[in-house]
């Protein structure tokens, strides 16, 4: 069984995020939606909320899991018995970014990571846009999943 997992704080899952989730749920048995925790970060939304947007965001998927973790991902991963690491890449930036924690994460253990590249019409979005345009009362609704609601 090829089970990945997709790592990230999702605050809040963008449309970005459920572009590579969706599109990555082709290339695996099983994709895991791994919400870091971390104690030192300041979230928008709490982890009930964050696990919720996923989960009602692919609530007819039955190839996607949602949990949470702490500490290293290639902990996690040993953990769950987890081969992939499935990552999305917006720009050139993001990809010398992550090619860094994937070669560290490659000398820490035998797991692969797997990039995507986002769609062209999502790949400006990213989580701390979508807080900027919520703290200010703008339009979200465009950057996110229907399940992804601000009272």
């Amino acid at each position: 069984m090829k089970r990945a997992i997709f790592p990230g704080s999702f605050d809040p899952l963008t449309l970005g995020h459920h572009d590579i989730i969706s599109r990555g749920i082709t290339l695996f048995d099983e994709l895991i939606i791994a919400i870091g925790e971390n104690a030192d970060k300041k979230y928008m939304f709490s982890l009930e909320q964050r696990r919720r947007f996923i989960t009602e965001a692919f609530s007819n998927e039955p190839k996607i899991k949602v949990l949470t973790y702490e500490g290293l991902t290639v902990d996690f991963c040993r953990k769950i018995n987890a081969q992939f690491i499935l990552r999305g890449l917006r720009n050139p930036a993001d990809f010398e970014f992550e090619k860094a924690i994937a070669h560290t994460n490659r000398s820490l253990s035998e797991i692969e990571t797997v990039f995507l590249l986002t769609s062209s019409g999502k790949s400006y979005i990213s989580s701390s846009i979508v807080r900027d345009v919520i703290r200010h009362g703008g339009d979200y609704t465009g950057l996110v999943p229907p399940s992804v609601k601000v009272l």
